[in-house]
């Protein structure tokens, strides 16, 4: 069994998706063939679109992706699936190093070894001022990096793949007629 077929049985019907309550207001866009084609263009835009919004520091990631998905016609399960890198458990160690990134990239020094850190609004508003800059420079770099890495990477995949199936017909062929 491929992916294809794998990932067709797992996720839900493209007939459900339209009705669903968060999605019903993309309303006719969300029929559009690409985005539930699983074709090497659309899966590759779909990972790229993903990795992309995943690596920027905005915490509505599920809401960007739908209405980015149908505007640039990209596999929108396949986005929506590649957006989970940063989850709870990556999320600080990803948004860590693009800070350590972004930092390195503009000069900024790292935050003074006496940092503390309150849950009141002025601390907030002094943490945020220091690594607003660092974090969005990082974060921008991480995530064009993360966008080719995804769109060029199921690229190579998918063709890799289409290369092995090739080299067993053809394996295959030369044994049948060897015999």
């Amino acid at each position: 069994m491929d992916f294809r077929q794998r990932f067709r049985q797992r996720f839900s019907q493209r007939s459900e998706v339209p009705t669903h309550p968060s999605l019903r207001w993309l309303g006719r866009r969300l029929h559009d063939p690409n985005l539930w084609h699983l074709g090497r263009r659309s899966v590759a835009g779909g990972c790229a679109l993903g990795f992309f919004i995943a690596f920027l520091p905005v915490p509505i990631h599920m809401l960007l992706i739908p209405p980015l998905a149908v505007a640039l016609r990209v596999n929108l399960p396949i986005a929506l699936a590649s957006i989970w890198i940063t989850n709870p458990v990556t999320l600080v160690p990803i948004f860590f190093f693009a800070y350590k990134l972004g930092g390195w990239v503009t000069g900024t020094p790292g935050l003074p070894a006496g940092f503390e850190f309150h849950a009141d609004i002025a601390s907030i508003t002094a943490a945020a001022n220091q690594i607003w800059l660092p974090l969005f420079v990082g974060s921008s770099i991480c995530a064009a990096g993360g966008g080719l890495v995804g769109y060029f990477g199921v690229q190579g995949l998918w063709r890799l793949q289409v290369l092995l199936r090739l080299h067993r017909r053809r394996r295959r062929r030369l044994t049948k007629a060897a015999s």
